[in-house]
């Protein structure tokens, strides 16, 4: 075919907005609905809920989407594509059919599998210690070109990467083969930017005053044309913006170095090139792809035991006094803090002197504990800091009842050789197909370009003390436990300033305490007038495990601009 594939996405996660599927297949033409559900988290609960009950483990507010959109999709022709499968992605597809025999409609499904690494652990390095509650690869979308070739209307995956949701389908439509890499590479930067939802249409966005349509954001849609550029865009009458600006974000939004290592390729984030093309359409064309690497990316989540978290709110006066003596005695009341194997303490400061109410004059005391024994960190911890309520400090009181403990599981990023992973698609008529997988390379090519109008910032130029959010938005996330904070600007002038002042070590000295000894890298993306702050070991062992307040990072980019800088004069709007 032709013309350009229209893929639209009607979910960013596991519990994102429910009627975005009607809204999708309602609100337009499209050829395919697809939805992202799957995290490094999703797969951990998924795991939970298979361990009570074998015949789940995928994700139900999909099945639920299914049926309020799966006869529209029939009638209109609309594929249906999602990763919703999580942990048991045959059971999703029998539990499709149901649906679809209960609905009186003929639907043709087909899943893809093969990423499920619980039973054949040896090949992953490094080595695998213990039994992980889940051990998942991640696959590419060339499974998923094959259903649709067959004839499917459905498919459902495991863990595939994100992106897969959109290069499957772009790959069937356009019959691209597996070396044509920098349409693939183009595929994998539209199936980033709408993968999470209304993020690429003007969520989470920065610069408030650039949405001047408030309502909820319109979920994306991405035009995929035959050699891989792409349309972002959304369907007309829905809130929201798609900008440049808005897609840059989405584009930052969870990466690391530019070149970005996939299943089905590598794609060179330095070469992707953004135009506004009309009213919330934003092309991106220029993306450059090369061979995949020799491995897949695998994600271990293992039970990493019990936590409990208890606030105490501090008021007025003599707050760090009152912290240190709270924190005395409650472990004094607990036998000390070696009975728990982890311990967390936060002074969280938010009063403010001669406060104007009573509110912003209170701080937090944030007790986070960790042990194997869930009795020890249960109520037994909880119920202790009551203890302080009448023999603590002035003012003592906390800001929920006593908790009860909870499970937490720790993230582990791996690796596995492709020679050890079978991605099989299994198709309507029950016929199972081994993918085979295309040439891989070593290692990227490194490239990294000066943007050919940026403009160099002299030393020494009249400056003002403002927000570094001045001259930068900024779009931060998690990735296993490290996290990303991407930064862009609206002008060359402001990128050649940026890109000289954000160094390793300012961006360290930024960022505080938490970062000052940690590996932080700083990586160029000059075509995108952006970089991307990568923190590493920022958040431990993973979002389940982080006893950060914001354990996904996602406001750490806000925080990031809220610093004050020496800019100059300038740059500075208005």
């Amino acid at each position: 075919m032709t013309r350009p594939i229209r893929i639209g996405n009607c979910s960013g996660f596991y519990g994102d907005r429910i009627s975005a599927a009607r809204e999708m297949v309602d609100g337009g033409d499209i050829d395919v609905l697809c939805g992202d559900y799957l995290a490094e988290l999703t797969m951990l609960i998924l795991a939970k809920a298979q361990a009570k009950d074998p015949s789940v483990g995928y994700a139900k507010t999909f099945l639920t989407q299914v049926e309020d959109v799966l006869g529209s999709c029939l009638e209109k022709g609309i594929r249906i594509v999602a990763n919703a499968g999580g942990l048991n992605p045959a059971g999703l597809a029998d539990a499709i059919r149901a649906v679809a025999e209960k609905l009186g409609l003929d639907a043709k499904v087909a899943h893809v599998e093969g990423d499920d690494l619980r039973g054949s652990l040896s090949a992953i390095t490094p080595e695998v210690v213990g039994k992980p509650v889940s051990a998942n690869a991640y696959l590419g979308g060339w499974g998923i070109a094959q259903a649709l070739a067959a004839g499917a209307d459905v498919v459902v995956t495991g863990r595939v990467t994100d992106a897969s949701l959109v290069v499957g389908p772009a790959a069937w439509w356009h019959g691209w083969e597996a070396t044509n890499w920098d349409a693939l590479a183009g595929a994998v930067v539209a199936g980033h930017v709408i993968e999470c939802g209304p993020q690429a249409t003007g969520g989470n966005y920065p610069f408030l005053d650039e949405i001047t349509d408030r309502r909820y954001p319109g979920f994306p849609i991405a035009e995929v044309a035959a050699d891989g550029s792409s349309v972002i865009t959304k369907h007309d009458g829905t809130g929201g913006l798609v900008s440049v600006g808005t897609v840059t974000a989405q584009l930052l939004y969870e990466i690391a170095d530019p070149a970005y290592l996939g299943p089905d390729c590598t794609t060179h984030f330095d070469t992707i090139t953004l135009a506004q093309q009309g009213e919330h359409r934003v092309s991106i064309s220029g993306v450059r792809g090369s061979p995949p690497p020799e491995t897949l990316k695998v994600a271990l989540n293992d039970a990493g035991g019990y936590r409990n978290t208890m606030t105490l709110v501090l008021t007025g006066l003599d707050i760090e006094a009152k912290a240190a003596h709270a924190e005395q005695l409650l472990f004094e009341v607990l036998g000390g803090r070696d009975r728990f194997a982890e311990v967390d303490v936060r002074l969280l400061r938010f009063d403010t002197p001669d406060a104007p109410s009573n509110e912003r004059a209170t701080a937090h005391l944030r007790v986070t504990v960790k042990d194997p024994d869930p009795r020890k960190v249960g109520r037994a911890f909880s119920n202790a800091t009551m203890e302080l309520a009448l023999g603590g400090y002035a003012g003592f009181h906390t800001t929920t009842p006593p908790t009860a403990e909870s499970a937490y599981g720790v993230y582990r990023p791996a690796a596995v050789p492709r020679s050890a992973v079978t991605q099989t698609v299994v198709l309507p008529d029950g016929e199972r197909r081994t993918i085979a997988d295309p040439p891989s390379a070593a290692s990227p090519p490194v490239r990294v370009k000066p943007r050919s109008s940026e403009v160099s910032r002299a030393q020494g130029a009249v400056s003002r003390r403002v927000p570094l959010g001045a001259v930068c938005g900024a779009r931060s996330g998690d990735k296993g436990g490290n996290a990303n904070i991407g930064l862009w600007t609206r002008t060359d002038e402001a990128y050649g300033w940026l890109r000289e002042f954000l160094t390793v070590d300012r961006a360290r000295e930024l960022l505080g305490p938490e970062a000052a000894d940690l590996r932080i890298d700083v990586h160029q993306l000059p075509d995108l007038r952006a970089l991307n702050v990568v923190v590493h070991g920022i958040l431990g062992e993973g979002v389940a495990s982080s006893t950060r307040p914001d354990p996904q990072a996602k406001g750490l980019g806000e925080y990031l601009r809220s610093r004050l800088v020496e800019v100059p004069i300038d740059l500075i709007p208005g």
